[in-house]
């Protein structure tokens, strides 16, 4: 639970007891009955969803709607300690709320009600793609805001200047655990708000046709960036390089698009055949793969930048602060390689989920895109190779042996396909002889045997 367990028996509590429920028991209760009640309300869904009666009653939609506002009593109460910061952050959802409907409204006063089957396709496509993301970067901010960074104090201050519970961080820099908490909090409660939005289509599909819910999810992917930077390290420089990363990614999928653009218009001389029904469904499908490749990456390395492998000091020293990776003292090297590859992957995930958002009308250009975008995840998932190398252990040997796993794997997959290539495509001379024998067909139909 937020605010850690106690490590040892003392007054009023036993070692693993919860340290909120001793220094702050209501603002845990309130965490704890408003968790339980979204918990209990998921289970609840799942079971019923099995009944095809109830879907048509919007039961489960209300159930869902239920856990959700459950879920954001529990992010409010956990993850800060007082109740002006829990106020703040309920207000950020119906802030979010508000401007969507503000947003549908001025879009809808210059634009008909008609819709065309094939924009309600094409806005069904774009809900998808949005549940998706919605939902995977509600549950990696829900745990990062109520475990933060550098985790929690364990004893109370001498001088009085913190208690046990408090985050690391926010003793240390408070600036820098505000900007994080804020950053985490918008992500999240944007996308608690996006889920809701998307279970109406009588609101999702003008939000979807006037580009609210996508200017919502950039915004998202914006503040888990400012979150990440602020939150993954304690250092402003450092953080100024993980931005800095963005233009470095921006910069290789922009020479990845030249490079595929003069490579297209070399081989645009072949003519091609075309068939619109299976290019849109082949075009689909790609996007879908990329963007549940890019969310899940963005998510499993946002977790690893706040939570680095080693754990943090919870002391502080002539040598350290505390909330510092211990890595980072003892194996600074293997940390930054670490560091930097987890972030390079994490960054270039975020930017190839805001480019998936945007629609190309073009074919051409669409085409394109995706290629770029599948090279870019490739590269993604080796800098992710790369972190799990540096992190996983504390040995270069047994880095090595890592990357000769990564081999190993590659290896069997290059045999299983000569294997294949060579099973469906036999010598020539077995298809093709010399003096082949006659074609015999049936009496009935004609058909060859």
């Amino acid at each position: 639970p937020p605010g850690g367990v106690w490590q040892e028996n003392g007054q009023g509590h036993m070692a693993g007891d919860p340290i909120l429920l001793t220094t702050n028991p209501g603002r845990y209760k309130a965490f704890f009955y408003c968790n339980s009640v979204a918990f209990v309300a998921s289970l609840v869904a799942i079971i019923l969803v099995q009944n095809k009666l109830l879907l048509k009653t919007h039961v489960l939609e209300a159930a869902m709607v239920l856990d959700l506002f459950g879920l954001i009593g529990a992010y409010a109460a956990g993850s800060c300690r007082d109740v002006s910061t829990s106020i703040y952050a309920m207000a950020l959802a119906g802030g979010v709320l508000v401007y969507v409907v503000i947003h549908v409204v001025f879009f809808t006063l210059d634009h008909t009600d008609t819709i065309t089957p094939q924009e309600i396709e094409m806005v069904e496509k774009r809900r998808k793609r949005l549940l998706l993301f919605a939902v995977l970067a509600a549950t990696v901010t829900y745990q990062a805001g109520l475990t933060p960074p550098g985790g929690f104090r364990l004893h109370d201050d001498e001088s009085g200047g913190f208690q046990a519970g408090d985050p690391v961080l926010l003793n240390n820099f408070p600036r820098r655990y505000t900007a994080y908490f804020y950053c985490n909090s918008v992500s999240f409660m944007l996308s608690i708000a996006l889920i809701i939005l998307l279970v109406n289509p009588h609101l999702y599909r003008p939000a979807i046709r006037s580009y609210a819910l996508a200017i919502c999810t950039a915004v998202g992917m914006f503040g888990l960036m400012g979150a990440y930077a602020a939150g993954s390290t304690q250092h402003l420089k450092t953080s100024i390089y993980i931005f800095a990363l963005v233009v470095v990614v921006l910069f290789v999928i922009a020479a990845l698009f030249l490079l595929f653009l003069n490579k297209n218009r070399n081989t645009s001389s072949q003519p091609k055949p075309e068939n619109g029904e299976d290019d849109k469904k082949t075009t689909y499908a790609k996007q879908k793969y990329l963007m549940l490749l890019g969310i899940l990456v963005a998510s499993v390395t946002y977790q690893a930048g706040l939570d680095p492998p080693g754990g943090a000091w919870q002391h502080s020293s002539e040598w350290y602060d505390a909330g510092n990776p211990v890595m980072h003292d003892n194996r600074r090297p293997r940390y930054l390689a670490f560091f930097y590859s987890n972030s390079t992957s994490f960054v270039a995930s975020i930017v190839v989920i805001i480019i998936l958002l945007l629609e190309w009308k073009d074919k051409t250009k669409r085409s394109l895109t995706l290629r770029v975008l599948s090279t870019t995840i490739v590269l993604d998932l080796l800098a992710l190779l790369v972190a799990y190398a540096a992190g996983s252990s504390r040995g270069w040997k047994t880095s090595v042996y890592v990357v000769a796993l990564i081999i190993a794997v590659l290896a069997y997959i290059a045999i299983h396909v000569i294997l294949a290539f060579l099973c469906s495509h036999p010598d020539d001379s077995s298809q093709h002889p010399e003096n082949p024998p006659p074609i015999q067909e049936e009496a009935n139909g004609g058909n060859q045997a």
